[in-house]
């Protein structure tokens, strides 16, 4: 499978047209084809449905959908690696890739950016936001250098700084709610309340032993993997959600609040890398920097 196919399997997706595609690609439509078709002999499967010759849009296949994502990871890790390899002389210029989810950690991982850019204004920063799972699948598949996660880390795959502080637990709520009258949030305040909690597994077990009770036999309304979203949730009076302090800026006239738990339930943060990982130069500066931050934000 050659990498100038999949560039032109993914203009075809994205044209939802052989004939603009083409045009796309300064190809004619009789080369394109036939390195399509070519495409899909090599893999043994259809990945477009052509259309009529009065509707001329081309779909995808559920083989087809696969591929078109497998191939934006392929052709994004391609440049990745290019410009790794093209700025690897004396010169600390390039691309620090990093995922994180919801977490006030990321203003100490901006602190080290902004240290970093005084000396090397050169290196630029590309952040994905998401879930542990969603930054856990990006660092295995090399699309980004660093992850910010909460709990425990995977030693037999990563290699990990262990951030300087934590996260708190707690409870979003409306500001006129009963709780929102209380200092601190205990498990039995809940039990009888609608809840928004976090999908994460890790998250779920944490919430469960401190609640005391199975979530299952609890009024879980509503499960996210943003905490933002789950903010609206709250303000639109649809239940009370569980997450973590200093994501949702409940100051001002913000019509929520937030409310510690307790007892103290925190979450430790570390940022990670794969093992045996080869670093750009702008990527070791970068670890350089965070390694000698202050540990207070």
């Amino acid at each position: 499978m050659e990498l100038r196919v999949l560039s032109y399997f993914l203009a075809v997706a994205r044209e939802q047209s052989i004939i603009r595609a083409a045009e796309s690609l300064n190809l004619s439509q009789p080369t394109l084809s036939t390195q399509l078709k070519g495409l899909e002999a090599e893999l043994g499967k259809q990945l477009l449905i052509r259309g009529t010759k009065g509707s001329r849009k081309v779909t995808l296949t559920e083989e087809g959908m696969i591929l078109r994502r497998r191939a934006e990871e392929i052709m994004s890790l391609v440049k990745k690696t290019e410009r790794e390899i093209s700025m690897s002389d004396e010169t600390i210029v390039g691309d620090v890739f990093i995922g994180a989810g919801e977490t006030d950690a990321v203003r100490f991982v901006a602190r080290a950016a902004m240290e970093l850019y005084r000396t090397y204004p050169g290196i630029h920063y590309h952040f994905s936001s998401g879930n542990t799972v969603f930054v856990s699948e990006q660092l295995d598949k090399g699309l980004i250098d660093f992850g910010i996660v909460f709990g425990n880390v995977d030693h037999g795959k990563y290699n990990s700084v262990e951030l300087p502080f934590k996260d708190v637990w707690g409870v979003l709520m409306r500001k006129e709610s009963p709780l929102a009258q209380k200092n601190l949030v205990k498990p039995e305040d809940l039990w009888d309340k609608p809840l928004i909690v976090p999908d994460q597994i890790e998250s779920k077990a944490t919430l469960t032993e401190w609640i005391g009770k199975e979530l299952s036999v609890l009024d879980v309304v509503a499960t996210y993997n943003l905490l933002f979203n789950a903010s609206l949730l709250v303000e639109e009076g649809m239940g009370y959600a569980i997450g973590l302090d200093k994501i949702i800026n409940t100051s001002g006239d913000s019509r929520i609040c937030f409310r510690p738990l307790s007892p103290e339930r925190t979450a430790g943060l570390s940022i990670v890398w794969k093992k045996h990982q080869t670093f750009s130069k702008a990527s070791e500066k970068f670890m350089e920097k965070l390694r000698n931050l202050p540990s207070k934000l």
